[in-house]
């Protein structure tokens, strides 16, 4: 199902032997944009620290309750290297993070989560061949930059959105599939051009990212954004909305029936 990363600000992550913190942002990959962490406010336990915890280590989410249940205890917490979160985060932080967690890394493999599609610690539950050929292979070696970066998703928020003939509005929210923990979208306001109306954009059509001009670059006209199927955020995104905003547009779906 997909989530609202707004929606996640304030969960509280309880450990097996208490409660670490509260959820106060996201880092994604600027290459699948995927959220690897969530950063987790830890109060006064440790000093007003704030830590980075990847969903591999996720066991129950309790959306009703906001609360995520993590397979950690505080110690491990405490102990883990220090990330500062308020800068983006490197490959060499992140190496450091899954060696001492003794996760295995994310780009050392062929799916979204290196040797799986979703975020499992252990060997999770049993995929087919069939359930694997489904799902998107990353050739982590072939795409990755020379040092490629952790992005705050509170920071991209309010980011400017640049269609291929003008500016088209604004990132309002990111939907997270809170099963792989993937971003399939950014909520777009419009409001500065249509009034009040939101739309849906996938990160496959992003162009680019100007991360000094805080813009987005999506390969999609004004046009075709105006004559979007709308968004309604009261409602859940169901596949059949999907598949009309994706036909829409032209694209690739990200699924396969």
């Amino acid at each position: 199902m997909l989530r609202s990363m707004k929606d996640l600000h304030g969960f509280t992550i309880g450990a097996t032997d208490g409660d670490i913190g509260t959820v106060k942002d996201g880092y994604f990959d600027d290459l699948s944009y995927t959220v690897r962490y969530l950063v987790v406010d830890t109060g006064g336990w440790l000093a007003e620290r704030k830590v980075l915890l990847s969903p591999i280590a996720f066991r129950k989410l309790d959306w009703a309750a906001k609360r995520i249940t993590a397979a950690l205890t505080k110690v491990q917490v405490e102990k883990s290297p220090p990330i500062d979160t308020d800068k983006p985060v490197s490959r060499q932080h992140e190496t450091a993070y899954y060696g001492y967690y003794g996760y295995s890394p994310y780009w050392a493999g062929d799916y979204l989560w290196g040797a799986a599609p979703y975020p499992y610690l252990g060997a999770g539950p049993a995929l087919s061949a069939a359930d694997l050929a489904r799902e998107q292979r990353w050739n982590w070696a072939a795409k990755e930059r020379e040092d490629p970066h952790l992005r705050s998703a509170q920071a991209v928020t309010g980011y400017y959105i640049q269609a291929t003939d003008g500016d088209i509005g604004h990132v309002e929210d990111f939907l997270v599939d809170d099963h792989a923990w993937a971003i399939r979208y950014m909520l777009v306001d419009t409001t500065n051009w249509w009034a009040g109306k939101k739309v849906l954009v996938a990160p496959a059509w992003i162009k680019q990212v100007d991360w000094a001009e805080s813009k987005v670059h999506v390969t999609v006209t004004r046009a075709q954004i105006k004559t979007s199927p709308e968004y309604e955020p009261a409602r859940p995104v169901e596949r059949v909305y999907e598949t009309r905003l994706y036909d829409h547009y032209g694209q690739p779906r990200y699924w396969r029936e």
